[in-house]
């Protein structure tokens, strides 16, 4: 039995679209081509097309997806070890889901209690976040990815931890503003997000349509949004449309 693209893309959520540029980079083809030009997919490609999405979820490049399916030879065996690693990320996004909820938690009760909140132990607020995730979502950017890259190369560990903290500080910071009611074009929200632009544009220039990619990655990349979502249901969706409403009124 065969399925055609169209009906492929219906199941997994993956766009015709992106099926076609996996076929054309050589990724993903399909079982065959009908008279018609269309392409369909048996269950082998399925299969595969199951392991792709798995290995994107956890911030695998395409690249490197293709070695690992070159490679393999069980499949049994390749989702087994698919499935420990989703199991360790599971675990992973729990402990920082934990850390984000002490530190609502605090939030909330200082501001009851009417006092600044202290934090005793500040490495706790990031727990779970791994410094390279970050580095992992940016395929889709390849220049900026460069940049990042050339930064980093010159950065001591301390410096690249440091930087990767103070990101994550930000979304925990948005998700706050969220949390508050702020609407995405508010100032304090625009101000939040124009401390992100000028981070980006301090590597590099970047355009306002970058920007607004950027921006719809953390909704449309499985890495960026888990990331979003870990810390706020609705951060993701919430970061994309302060970029957007960010370059419709200060990049355009």
């Amino acid at each position: 039995m065969d399925w055609p693209i169209a009906e492929v893309a219906r199941m997994s959520g993956v766009t015709a679209r992106t099926l076609r540029h996996y076929d054309e980079i050589g990724l993903l083809p399909p079982a065959r081509i009908g008279s018609n030009g269309h392409r369909y997919y048996e269950e082998h490609q399925l299969l595969q097309l199951q392991q792709i999405l798995v290995l994107r979820a956890l911030g695998v490049g395409l690249p490197e997806i293709g070695r690992v399916l070159a490679e393999q030879i069980d499949e049994v065996e390749a989702l087994r070890g698919h499935h420990r690693r989703l199991l360790a990320e599971r675990d992973r996004l729990d402990v920082l889901a934990a850390a984000v909820s002490r530190t609502m938690a605090e939030l909330e009760q200082s501001r009851k209690d009417g006092r600044p909140m202290t934090i005793n132990r500040p490495e706790n607020l990031f727990e779970g976040v791994t410094p390279s995730q970050y580095e992992e979502t940016l395929h889709d950017f390849p220049e900026h990815a460069e940049a990042v890259a050339r930064r980093v190369a010159t950065m001591t560990p301390q410096d690249v931890e440091a930087q990767q903290r103070e990101r994550t500080a930000q979304m925990i910071r948005l998700a706050e503003l969220m949390a508050a009611g702020h609407a995405v074009d508010a100032e304090p929200v625009q101000a939040e997000t124009d401390t992100q632009y000028q981070a980006l544009t301090a590597l590099r220039t970047v355009t306002a349509d970058e920007y607004r990619a950027m921006g719809r990655s953390c909704v449309d990349n499985e890495p960026w949004h888990a990331a979003y979502e870990a810390i706020a249901p609705g951060l993701a969706a919430y970061q994309r449309d302060a970029i957007e409403a960010y370059a419709a009124t200060r990049l355009s």
